[in-house]
């Protein structure tokens, strides 16, 4: 049956909404290839708005629309107009379902256990409801506490996600005050004074038990998650030269272990 000839056909009785149900009810019945071409033709607009709200993390939006549209493809396939539900409220569960799925199967740039892919989920969801609840940024402390954890599980969870979108060599970071920006490609291989023994993750993880709260979070945000002393002196509500002298207390206090413990 040819889909103009439908519509003119229907076109006193139903209103549009009738008739795109009355073509899922023909589909269902008939398997109609043509039927089924134009209502994924037509309910591509549900892909397109799925797919946007996915991009900018770490794949093309290209590849997520062709998956949203799979995700399309099986929801018209499965649809039954019986059931009493709009296909739009049907079709964003398996669009967005089939999305993730592609994310969690190739989103990662190297391959990660499942179990620290999970948790980093949980990490970066808990980050979010911990900054409202605790009114500032949750310490790795309360996040541990918080998803029933161990911090260096924590750690490890977020040392790791740093493979699932890899950064641009032309990124900038604000210089602190400087006129000029610092471009990524310029930090990498730069011998850094403090951490010229400190490779070795074990022993970080084991020294820093010994630091307070705000010591741990200062050293995770500069040198984990790579942020500015000023933006760090935001979050904690001090003074960047505050945070400047706890860095370089705690640097030196690293440095001392590291000797001590004659780490090469």
């Amino acid at each position: 049956m040819k889909i103009k000839n439908y519509y003119k056909k229907e076109t006193d009785k139903n209103t549009e909404k009738q008739k795109i149900k009355a073509l899922f009810k023909e589909y269902e019945e008939s398997g109609d290839q043509e039927i089924r071409e134009y209502l994924i033709e037509k309910h591509l607009y549900i892909a397109e708005i799925l797919s946007k709200k996915y991009a900018n993390r770490g794949i093309d939006y290209d590849d997520i629309y062709q998956i949203a549209s799979i995700g399309l493809i099986f929801a018209v396939d499965r649809f039954k107009v019986d059931k009493g539900f709009e296909f739009s409220s049907f079709a964003t569960p398996t669009i967005i379902g089939e999305i993730k799925k592609h994310f969690r199967d190739k989103g990662w740039t190297i391959r990660v256990p499942r179990r620290i892919q999970e948790l980093s989920k949980k990490v970066n969801n808990s980050k979010v409801h911990l900054s409202q609840t605790l009114q500032r940024v949750p310490t790795v402390s309360d996040i541990a506490e918080y998803l029933e954890a161990t911090e260096e599980e924590i750690l490890e969870a977020m040392e790791a996600s740093k493979v699932y979108a890899p950064q641009s060599l032309d990124i900038t970071f604000d210089s602190s005050g400087d006129d000029k920006d610092i471009n990524l490609a310029d930090l990498i291989g730069e011998e850094d004074y403090y951490f010229d023994k400190v490779e070795n993750s074990d022993f970080l993880i084991k020294t820093m038990k010994g630091l307070n709260d705000v010591e741990k979070q200062i050293i995770i945000e500069r040198y984990f998650n790579k942020k500015t002393q000023v933006s760090i002196a935001k979050d904690l509500y001090i003074s960047q030269m505050t945070v400047s002298r706890i860095e370089k207390r705690v640097l030196e206090k690293l440095k001392r272990e590291a000797e001590k413990n004659t780490i090469v």
